[in-house]
């Protein structure tokens, strides 16, 4: 390592310097360069403080935010060169700006640590992320209300068990989806507003003995406030855990779109068919077209999962304050942020260019005996416990499937029911009984599209 090591931080401690298997496990640049911005913005802030309270002279903080816009140009234009020695961003950064300003440079670390700088750059990056992932979940619901407004009174099987149930109209099962995903946008925006605290000022652990403001640098930074407990805000990543944890759930709900993609573009069910350019072939056999999006929607479920359980195992048995543990909160979050955007805008494709075979789901949800709970309700109407409707209806059901007669016939035979109730088995009668708030019916759907446009504006007002 020779010379490399001399530029390390904390090279004054140490008499030689780090093996390579400490320096291979310890540096974490790989990976947390995406922060470089983010890095370099909580620079610009803390030195612009410097010098307001005094540490910094004006000529000092200009050649350090010159040299700053130097170093993030360089990185913008992919131009940035790494030493051996840089073992994070923060070094590399300052590291280069030391580079281009050698007597200011040496000042920008005052009153800081890199305990309270990462926990600031990534606060910042998990705010903007979450903020961009949640506009991407409102243009998928956007998408679902497309295909609503689009799909009109079509209707289909609803299911519960994964047996037919009772007919629901198709607008309204896509909205379903939409609505599963504005409770994913609130997680993601609430987390974002819990977040939204400065670290910078805490120091390693606990402060500063000079007169910095780190309530200035938290207004620097676009920060709703600063910390209120050094200790606290160097180990605090709750938000890290909570972003997760969201992204888990979101990609639980993105893995049932999935599954159901799945099951209605099989030829068994038929219901949709995939665009070409939103689905694979086989190596072997030519007649397949495979939905490989939504299975991926499906398997990266697992992954996200796994982030979010191995994170919440690393914080289990950390004291008080920063533990190089912590380093592992970057990998995890990167990667479920990248694996939500990417699920996010290829289900949004195939979804958008879907087409649905309304025939064929008419056809399903067009069984007399989807209709089983129409005719109980119509006793009911007439004044029949529900208790005792629902035995009648199901020995007329029990008859039918034995073969004594359509399910029809036997129902206008029955005094209790009769013609009246039997004309709720024709095809279309059935999905337009359920009328009440939020209900399958076409008339109860229409005030439903309505309530879903007005949550996606107010959902994107808080974006």
């Amino acid at each position: 390592m020779g010379d490399d090591t001399a530029h390390t931080l904390w090279h004054g401690r140490f008499e030689g310097g780090p093996s390579e298997a400490l320096q291979a496990l310890n540096d974490s640049l790989p990976f947390d360069q995406r922060m470089y911005a983010q890095d370099i913005a909580g620079s610009r802030a803390h030195v612009t403080m410097l010098a307001e309270v005094g540490l910094l002279t004006e000529i000092e903080r200009d050649q350090i935010l010159v040299a700053l816009d130097t170093v993030e140009g360089e990185f913008d234009a992919g131009t940035i060169r790494f030493e051996p020695s840089d073992e994070d961003i923060h070094t590399a950064v300052e590291r280069r700006v030391t580079e281009l300003a050698p007597e200011a440079g040496g000042k920008i670390h005052t009153a800081r640590s890199r305990n309270d700088q990462v926990a600031t750059d990534l606060r910042l990056w998990t705010k903007r992320e979450l903020g961009d992932l949640a506009g991407l979940v409102v243009r998928f619901q956007q998408t679902l209300l497309d295909q609503a407004v689009a799909a009109g009174d079509a209707h289909l099987p609803g299911y519960t068990h994964l047996q037919q149930a009772q007919s629901v109209s198709l607008a309204h099962h896509l909205l379903a989806h939409g609505w599963t995903l504005a409770r994913d946008v609130d997680r993601l925006l609430a987390t974002r507003e819990r977040l939204d605290v400065s670290p910078l000022g805490a120091g390693a652990l606990a402060g500063s003995s000079l007169p910095i403001d780190p309530v200035r640098t938290a207004e620097l930074l676009g920060f709703a406030k600063p910390f209120d407990n050094s200790l606290d805000a160097v180990s605090d990543r709750d938000f890290v855990a909570e972003s997760l944890f969201d992204l888990a759930l979101l990609g639980v709900h993105l893995s049932r779109i999935g599954e159901e993609l799945i099951l209605w573009a099989s030829a068994e069910f038929g219901f949709v068919t995939l665009d070409d350019g939103f689905s694979t072939g086989s190596s072997m056999m030519p007649q397949k077209k495979n939905p490989d999006i939504a299975e991926l929607a499906r398997g990266k479920a697992g992954r996200l999962v796994g982030h979010l359980t191995g994170f919440l195992t690393t914080l289990k048995g950390l004291p008080l304050t920063y533990n190089k543990d912590l380093q592992e909160d970057k990998e995890p979050l990167f990667d479920a942020c990248d694996t939500i955007r990417l699920t996010l805008l290829a289900l949004d494709g195939m979804v958008s260019t879907l087409t649905y075979n309304t025939d064929v789901m008419a056809a399903q949800a067009d069984s007399p005996y989807s209709a089983a709970t129409d005719l109980a309700e119509y006793l009911v109407r007439n004044g029949m416990p529900f208790r005792s409707a629902h035995a009648v209806v199901g020995e007329h059901v029990r008859h039918a499937l034995e073969g004594q007669d359509s399910l029809e016939n036997l129902v206008a035979g029955d005094d209790r029911l009769g013609p009246e109730a039997a004309a709720l088995l024709r095809p279309g009668m059935s999905v337009r009984q359920r009328t009440s708030r939020g209900g399958g019916a076409p008339s109860a759907t229409a005030d439903q599209l309505d309530r879903f446009r007005s949550l996606l504006a107010a959902l994107a007002d808080r974006i």
